[in-house]
């Protein structure tokens, strides 16, 4: 069949992709930013086309001569009024389906009672899911709760809540009952949901039913943790709870609070019409702490603001005020060693040069409500377009020439910085650019306040790849 598939720059869609092309399916990705996917190892394999939800001439153009279309397309992570925006590409997507003569959408909802007092977030995904299905195509619903995997939204929520301390006062809703699904098991349902007739919607869940309470203890067992003593407080609202998150996990507070509404209400599998993965918990988890040390495939983060809000850019576009700090650095190291240097950095790599300076910049970013170093890398070296670097997201990557990273910190204004390897007759240069372009008066302030700890850093931090990429050079030779 040959398949259209949203949100192939998210966590799902870029696991599902390649799955559906070693099925012998024709796969063409939408994307915002189509060089998001241009390092992906399937991406030779796949049709990628350019292309919006919100943009109804686009997703028709993209649905012409497809069979059967995935819909994985979600705007939580845009921040407010998510579900205008949510509710706005579905029904931008019906339309273009149904002119597009597509014979199947399938689509990844949300887990939980329609009656209960659910979330907005959980209200939304089912408001989705009605609106594809009140066009004429035939859509599947999954409606999957917790997934557990590498890099998956809730795994990272579970694992730096368990590992953050060992004595835990809770909410309530550490007791409401949760049947997680590994993202394994998830990744096979929606492949064969591709070969579904008619209209439905299916519960997914696994073999297990624990409370979230339960789902940490075991989380520390498999992770070698000490046993965790949870205290549970009635009074912990969701406001509090997920700001509690955004504090100790890689959640931004504005992601961590509709998680947590979810949570407030049962999240199990009651419909007739049901399918259970059969991955227990335990070694979903156990699966999931394996692939951490080498990186993972895809991450939460993947999409994020540059799927949504937020474009590739470049600093160097004409208007406006930029100010700039360069280091040209010559070496004797290859430009492919020097590539190697500076595209390893942050996550637990570090800066280079002065790291307690850079954690001390995440925690103020913290403090005002941003994502800080959180994040952390998705693997220790590899790199990618699109993908969350602690507080950055990597604008442009040239495979063994150039990365420039785009700052997502709370700032008056908005921040690059750039490597680039410029081969030479003697070895390499590296060319280290920063730039600033201020918003307002505060944003002029802000980067003369900052001048003299950029003199210390920049500086010292170009010497450091250039030192490292000289290293390397010298032991591979």
């Amino acid at each position: 069949m040959r398949i259209l598939v949203t949100g192939a720059t998210g966590y799902i869609g870029g696991r599902l992709v390649p799955r559906l092309v070693e099925a012998g399916h024709q796969v063409r990705c939408l994307a915002r930013s189509p060089e998001n996917l241009d390092l992906q190892p399937w991406r030779h394999r796949v049709e990628v086309v350019a292309g919006d939800a919100l943009d109804v001439a686009s997703l028709k153009e993209a649905a012409s001569g497809c069979d059967a279309a995935f819909y994985l397309v979600h705007s939580m992570a845009g921040g407010k009024n998510f579900e205008s925006r949510d509710r706005a590409a579905a029904t931008n997507f019906a339309e273009a389906a149904a002119d597009g003569g597509i014979e199947r959408i399938v689509y990844l909802g949300a887990l939980g009672e329609p009656g209960s007092a659910h979330s907005k977030h959980l209200a939304s995904r089912h408001e989705v899911g009605r609106i594809l299905a009140s066009g004429p195509t035939p859509v599947t619903e999954l409606r999957a709760g917790i997934i557990i995997g590498s890099g998956s939204l809730s795994f990272e929520m579970l694992r730096h809540l368990t590992e953050a301390l060992p004595v835990m006062t809770t909410p309530k809703w550490v007791r409401s009952a949760c049947q997680p699904v590994a993202v394994i098991d998830v990744l096979d349902a929606l492949v064969d949901s591709i070969e579904h007739d008619g209209s439905r919607i299916i519960d997914l869940g696994g073999p297990d039913i624990f409370t979230y309470e339960e789902m940490m203890r075991i989380y520390a067992q498999e992770a070698g943790l000490r046993r965790r003593r949870i205290i549970t407080l009635p009074f912990l609202s969701p406001r509090l709870s997920s700001q509690w998150i955004g504090l100790v996990t890689p959640l931004p507070t504005s992601v961590a609070r509709p998680l947590v509404e979810n949570l407030r209400n049962e999240v199990v599998v009651r419909s007739p019409d049901q399918l259970i993965g059969r991955t227990p918990y335990r070694v979903a988890v156990r699966k999931a702490l394996e692939r951490l040390p080498a990186g993972v495939t895809t991450r939460w983060s993947d999409a994020g603001a540059a799927d949504t809000e937020s474009p590739v850019s470049d600093p160097r576009l004409e208007g406006g005020t930029t100010y700039l700090d360069r280091q040209v650095i010559p070496t004797e190291a290859d430009a492919a060693h020097l590539f190697w240097a500076f595209s390893r950095i942050g996550g637990n790599n570090g800066y280079y040069w002065l790291d307690w300076a850079w954690r001390t910049r995440g925690l103020v970013d913290q403090v005002f409500g941003g994502v800080g170093l959180r994040r952390g890398r998705r693997h220790p070296t590899d790199v990618r377009a699109g993908e969350a670097i602690d507080f950055w997201r990597v604008d442009a990557v040239e495979p063994g020439k150039v990365l420039r990273l785009r700052a997502e910190l709370k700032l008056p204004g908005e921040a690059w910085i750039e490597w680039e390897a410029c081969q030479t007759d003697s070895g390499s240069d590296l060319v280290q650019s920063a730039w600033f372009r201020p918003r307002g008066l505060w944003g002029r302030l802000y980067w003369w306040v900052m001048l003299p700890a950029h003199r210390a850093v920049f500086p010292r931090m170009a010497c450091r790849i250039a030192a490292t990429a000289e290293e390397r050079d010298y032991t591979c030779n």
